[in-house]
């Protein structure tokens, strides 16, 4: 039986069910409520804008989309982003999913920490943004009437959030630092990890190996 959350109906297909049991046993209690939190503000977001999504790509984009944070699926030569994307768009494939719709997820996760530009492309990519920018740093709050926030926050609660996911991000990427060069999570080193510094736009211009 599916279940519903603040008007959100949760996905309830086979391949939604093992993506919620792998989230669940791979990712810290912190991270799994934070990725539904994501789904449920990004589907209402989408309600909200009168969007049509397919909630199931959606789910997935936004359960897999800090995967990256977690002991197995962590690299340590990409973007944590890109690690989520990556097992999203294998796991999707490998439910028999077709590869325009997989490609879709992908994008959807390893763009959720770009600004601005996944809210010009499709839904799913759109949402997945939506629902992080919501949850980690309160853009749109208002967009989500009160009652339904606190029906989300109910049933996947958010306690010392802000603080509990910075050092979930912190642990997470502390150790390629390299992969932060141009995107958001440098502002995370810079404040949590001593002696870093963050890669420079001019200095790689100028440092290159032209001449002029």
């Amino acid at each position: 039986m599916s279940e519903t959350i603040a008007g959100v109906r949760i996905p309830d297909s086979a391949l939604a069910r093992e993506a919620t049991e792998l989230v669940r046993e791979t990712a810290s209690p912190l991270v799994f409520d934070h990725s539904r939190r994501v789904y449920l503000f990004g589907a209402l977001r989408g309600q909200e804008q009168g969007l049509s999504f397919d909630a199931e790509l959606l789910y997935v984009g936004a359960m897999f989309h800090d995967l990256g944070l977690t002991e197995r699926f962590r690299r340590t030569d990409q973007r944590f982003e890109i690690d989520g994307a990556d097992e999203a768009r294998r796991f999707l494939r490998a439910h028999g999913v077709d590869e325009e719709r997989a490609d879709r997820a992908w994008t959807a996760i390893a763009l959720h920490t770009t600004p601005e530009i996944p809210l010009h492309m499709a839904p799913e990519v759109a949402l997945v943004t939506r629902g992080v920018e919501l949850d980690v740093l309160g853009i749109g709050y208002d967009a989500v009437p009160a009652a339904r926030r606190e029906a989300v926050v109910s049933a996947h609660p958010r306690p010392d959030f802000k603080n509990r996911i910075l050092a979930a991000f912190t642990d997470g990427i502390k150790d390629r630092p390299d992969t932060t060069f141009g995107n958001v999570k440098a502002d995370v080193l810079a404040h949590f990890v001593p002696g870093f510094r963050r890669g420079d736009f001019v200095e790689v211009i100028r440092d290159s190996d032209w001449s002029e």
